[in-house]
């Protein structure tokens, strides 16, 4: 009997020799794609086969289902899933129940209940076209009608929500487009009642309102090392700072209140390398550590709603583990191998729900009933009619840097690599650089592993998180090139793998990611095929100047201020931009135009540099988007341009 994956590989397969002979033909024509969606301008991108297009499209379809709250009359839950062109809100009335859509909006739309909202009203957050100026919306649920509450024009967060659901904080920069004030809303009227918090130069966040709607506990947040906790009056705006720790610099996370309003719950890494949970007693100002004996970062924090439970998240590098804290003793809740995310507790207390993404299966909603600890799926979300037990799960391991340094990775392995057929591989590295590659399900990627034999290498190079914070500090300014290295590190760790083919690499990264991308390009070329270049970085220079204003001075603590000359001079030694000359591998370039983050400005530079030098260079650049590509049409036809670029440069 003939097995079907067989064949789509040699369907594949010979697609992969047509692409590989005729791709350079097209490259001089620049020839019109009927694929391509209008809002995207494509240059020296062939034109995508329909074939290529119809056999990512199953793996394209893959949704997930992201829990975003308990409804109020605790009828059911509230999720975030894609049907159409963009992610949407919806009701799920009870487990495995039918979804129905409540938000029918243009754009991505976030959102969550009201607090014991009767009316079942919800707030909403949204921007256009992938500016990041986000505005917050209450959507009606009796008329189906969304009203604006913010101004339309600045960028604003909706932030802590009392316990009543009657005010709500919102950050929001439209002061002077840098600074982010914080503000009071009744969430269902336009206009602030009150300005909360005022400051220049600093910026504050609002974690958790106190039961008794008297204080809000606040953070002010200077780098993903060093940040700065208090709580604040909502009747008198006085803001009080909470004591530290130990000795500056440290980074505090989550905050919540406890019921009777004397302590706090925090997660902070001043006890160590790792972020611990800890009680600070707000009388007496000192802290209680919960968690020594877990060496990973706390994460997530929930309080029940009538008792003393706290449920928290842990990362264990890169996984996420789900403990329960009550009565002084901490339990575990045994869960796949995945991430957890979105706790909220049901409003009578009985469940605890929470969203459970995976590599090898699409993220869906959870809840788990505290009386038994059994755990019940909501949402079983659709993998585009393909059998997820196909799907790869990845290997952790450890790789050896120049400096024995350890860099953790996540290794997948596609099911047909061996020594006598060893498998091109993809070095996939994310933003940041203050982040971290947790195991998660992306459908192109296991296109890649399936369908096309390509091994994928999700490295967390020094810098980022989850490590702990010295890890954390490894790449910070002058010390950028370090985490570059890494990269080499990997190519070694490639070469000595029988079943993979080192001759065949390529790098693939987004924002700070995409910058790792060029300096990898710059350094390892005669090692690299080819490198993808996401909404990337290729001058810290020209990126701090222009990155929108409100981003400024949180990007120079994480990579050095531009404006001193020292820096200065680190940047033109190391941006790619100014080592075009030695990127000789293929280059693919994607950026939305309206990017607030890494201004478009940044793409168009170093492709038309490299291009200059006569290297082949496809870009890819669409009007409507930012920071990534978020409406589905758009993201479908990125996908099929990296597929394609992969295929024709990864071939034998």
């Amino acid at each position: 009997m003939c097995d079907l994956r067989h064949v789509r590989i040699w369907i594949v397969a010979g697609m992969l020799s047509v692409v590989a002979a005729t791709a350079q033909a097209q490259l001089a024509q620049s020839p019109t794609d009927p694929l391509k969606p209008p809002a995207i301008a494509a240059e020296s991108v062939p034109t995508v086969p329909p074939e290529l297009m119809e056999r990512l499209r199953q793996y394209q379809e893959l949704r997930s289902a992201m829990f975003r709250g308990w409804s109020p009359d605790g009828k059911g839950i509230l999720i975030s899933t894609r049907f159409g062109d963009t992610a949407q809100l919806h009701r799920v009335y009870a487990p495995g129940g039918r979804r129905e859509q409540i938000t029918f909006l243009r754009e991505p739309v976030s959102g969550r209940f009201i607090p014991k909202a009767k009316d079942g009203g919800l707030l909403l957050s949204m921007s256009q076209g992938g500016s990041e100026n986000d505005q917050v919306l209450y959507l009606d649920r009796a008329t189906g009608r969304a009203t604006q509450l913010t101004d339309g024009k600045s960028r604003n967060i909706s932030q802590a929500i009392s316990k009543d659901g009657r005010q709500v904080v919102v950050g929001s920069n439209r002061r002077n487009g840098r600074d982010s004030d914080l503000f009071l809303y009744d969430p269902r009227k336009p206009n602030p009642v009150k300005t909360l918090l005022q400051e220049t130069g600093e910026f504050w966040s609002a974690l958790d309102w106190s039961f008794d709607g008297r204080l809000i506990a606040l953070a002010r947040y200077v780098s993903a090392n060093e940040s700065y906790p208090a709580v604040i009056s909502v009747e008198t705006g006085v803001r009080e700072p909470l004591p530290l720790p130990g000795t500056a610099p440290m980074a505090f996370g989550s905050m919540k209140f406890s019921h009777d309003g004397q302590s706090l719950y925090v997660t902070c890494d001043a006890q160590g390398e790792f972020s611990q949970l800890g009680q600070l007693n707000l009388k007496t100002m000192k802290y209680t550590w919960l968690t020594s004996d877990i060496p990973w970062d706390v994460d997530e924090l929930e309080l029940h709603p009538k008792q003393e439970m706290l449920a928290f998240t842990i990362n264990e590098d890169g996984a996420g583990a789900l403990r329960l804290l009550e009565n002084g003793k901490i339990s575990s809740i045994e869960l796949p191998l995945g991430i957890i995310s979105d706790l909220e507790f049901s409003p009578d207390g009985e469940h605890l729900g929470f969203t459970l993404g995976r590599a090898d299966a699409p993220a869906d909603a959870y809840s788990l009933k505290l009386s038994d600890r059994s755990l019940t799926q909501w949402t079983f979300s659709e993998a585009g009619g393909l059998d997820v037990k196909q799907f790869v799960a990845p290997k952790r391991i450890r790789v050896a840097a120049a400096d024995n340094l350890e860099i953790p990775a996540y290794y997948f392995q596609p099911k047909q690599a061996s020594k006598d057929k060893p498998a091109p591989v993809l070095i996939s590295i994310h933003g940041g650089p203050e982040s971290q590659y947790r195991p998660g399900l992306s459908g192109t990627e296991q296109f890649y592993l399936n369908e096309l034999g390509i091994a994928i290498l999700q490295p967390n190079v020094r810098g980022s998180a989850g490590y702990g914070k010295t890890y954390l500090r490894l790449d910070n300014a002058d010390k950028r090139e370090d985490s570059v290295k890494d990269i080499g590190a990997l190519l070694d760790w490639i070469a000595r793998q029988p079943d993979l083919d080192s001759r065949r690499v390529a790098v693939i990264g987004g924002s700070y990611g995409g910058y790792m991308v060029l300096a990898s390009l710059v350094h390892y070329g005669d090692r690299l095929k080819a490198g993808i270049d996401i909404v990337g970085i290729a001058s810290f220079n020209s990126f701090l100047k222009n990155t929108s204003p409100y981003r400024q001075d949180l990007r120079r603590a994480e990579y050095g201020d531009e404006r001193d000359p020292k820096m200065q001079a680190y940047f033109q030694q190391i941006d790619p931009l100014n080592h075009a000359d030695k990127i000789r591998s293929a280059m693919l370039v994607v950026h939305g135009k309206n990017d607030p983050r890494v201004p478009f400005s940044e793409a168009e530079q170093i492709a038309a540099k490299v291009r200059a030098n006569g290297r082949e260079v496809w870009t890819v650049y669409a009007d409507n988007e930012g920071h990534g590509f978020a409406k589905k049409v758009n993201r479908d036809y990125q996908s099929a341009v990296i597929t394609l670029f992969l295929m024709k440069h990864l071939a034998e």
